[in-house]
């Protein structure tokens, strides 16, 4: 079975479980502990960082935050699992949350850099987001060369869009045609 099967119950798994912990701030506990701890619940999660615990569904449950809207907890979440496991993953959605300004002001240097780590650590997705980072001269110095190394190097990793950007010429329109012109008018004018 394809692993996009699993992603819809997993996305409502999460975006419940933030639900939940929005509307039901109440916990089951006595003098001895708690009865029913919270494993996998963005309350669950959000304690453990405050007790210094890892684990591994951070940065998923950081998507689910972030999905609900709930940017200051996602952003907890996914500089955890970057400090605890060093992610890739959640080191690109801390660069959508800084390039959106969620969870802070829009912030494209920071952004970029996010990318630029995600890629070092070995990141397609990273490499992909870094190449264009470059490419367009957002949060980084403009350099075409070396975006078009990234895209190559995420596009042998097996990053699709990468591909397609190179059979497009590098055109960044077909990888990107709703992306909002205001971030890149340096590139426009």
């Amino acid at each position: 079975m394809k692993a996009t099967h699993f992603a819809l119950p997993l996305i409502v798994f999460l975006v419940s479980g933030v639900a939940a912990w929005a509307d039901d701030r109440s916990m089951r506990s006595d003098a001895d502990g708690t009865h029913n701890p919270e494993e996998l619940s963005l309350r669950g999660a959000l304690d453990r960082l405050k007790h210094d615990e890892a684990h591994p569904m951070e940065y998923a449950l950081g998507y689910g935050a972030a999905k609900a809207g709930l940017h200051d907890e996602a952003k907890r979440l996914f500089e955890g699992a970057v400090n605890r496991h060093e992610s890739p993953q959640a080191m690109t959605w801390l660069s959508w949350m800084a390039d959106n300004g969620l969870a802070g002001p829009e912030d494209p240097k920071a952004a970029a850099e996010w990318d630029r780590r995600a890629a070092e650590a070995g990141s397609e997705v990273g490499m992909f987001n870094y190449g264009l980072d470059l490419l367009r001269g957002r949060g980084v110095e403009r350099d075409e060369e070396k975006g078009r190394q990234m895209i190559e190097s995420a596009a042998a990793l097996g990053q699709p869009r990468a591909q397609h950007l190179i059979d497009n010429d590098y055109d960044l329109e077909s990888v990107t045609p709703d992306a909002d012109s205001w971030k890149y008018r340096e590139l426009l004018y």
